[in-house]
């Protein structure tokens, strides 16, 4: 902290950092992270994800090789990136069979390869936790805790089928990833463990990654993820664009709620 930076803190200190004013810099603090793009959900707009996909035109990022959207839901990520005219092969990747019904109709609509596995460190079969009766959630995760805890209801287990990025790499003989996408409440670290060897032999140019409060149940730091990655540099969604995150620091990365991180290959 520079001595400019140290004056200001010591005048707010003594200014504002009083138990009346509690609720007032609690409001502030809210504020100030949906400016750096924290917990801002609400659209395509505001999550920053249709600033990126422009990022990715005007640098031809989109150009070559396929994108792999790891934990599709109903699909709305893959029908986005077809109205925006991206025409790359889409693996859309969905275990739950209530979602994957959707998502079939939405891929033959919108040409994209609906998959009806889930995506994990290893090739295996496992449980998913849905809210009871099954619904298809975009909410359901490989933790129970997210649907008992986090979303305080009650949690039905579905029997699905995980396979490793790496060995569905092989099975397609996929030569090059422009994008891997994952949004898997809480799961991330270990779709990015089962693509190992796909990262290693430099196939992924950009990873798209959701970090928030699953990751606290699935006990997954940002930095796990940044281990995840070496040879990339991270970002943070905002409406206008990515913000370069620059060197790993505690209190700018370890932020357990809704962000949109991108992980470009240097």
């Amino acid at each position: 902290m520079n001595a400019l930076s140290n004056t200001v803190k010591k005048v707010y200190v003594f200014l504002f950092a009083r138990k009346a004013l509690y609720r007032m810099n609690l409001l502030f603090y809210k504020l100030s992270m949906t400016g750096i793009g924290i917990h801002n959900y609400e659209n395509d707009h505001v999550s920053g994800e249709r600033a990126f996909i422009r990022y990715m035109k005007a640098r031809n990022l989109f150009k070559d090789g396929v994108i792999l959207d790891v934990g599709a839901n109903v699909g709305h990520y893959a029908i986005m990136l077809r109205e925006n005219n991206i025409l790359l092969p889409i693996f859309a990747f969905e275990p739950n069979p209530v979602a994957f019904k959707k998502l079939e109709q939405a891929a033959s609509a919108h040409h994209f390869i609906p998959v009806e596995r889930g995506a994990g460190a290893v090739s295996a079969t496992a449980v998913i936790y849905d809210y009871a009766g099954n619904t298809g959630s975009e909410h359901a995760s490989m933790y129970k805790e997210v649907i008992s805890d986090l979303r305080n209801s009650e949690a039905e287990a579905v029997n699905i089928d995980l396979v490793s990025i790496d060995q569905f790499v092989a099975e397609n003989k996929i030569a090059k990833i422009a994008l891997l996408k994952i949004d898997t409440e809480g799961h991330e670290l270990n779709v990015l463990k089962g693509a190992k060897d796909t990262i290693e032999r430099g196939l992924v140019n950009v990873v798209q990654i959701e970090f928030n409060e699953m990751n606290v149940i699935s006990r997954t730091f940002f930095r796990d993820i940044i281990d995840a990655l070496p040879g990339y540099d991270f970002y943070r969604l905002l409406p206008d664009g990515l913000l370069p995150l620059g060197a790993y620091k505690i209190l700018d990365f370890e932020i357990f709620a809704f962000q949109n991180i991108v992980a470009i290959k240097r």
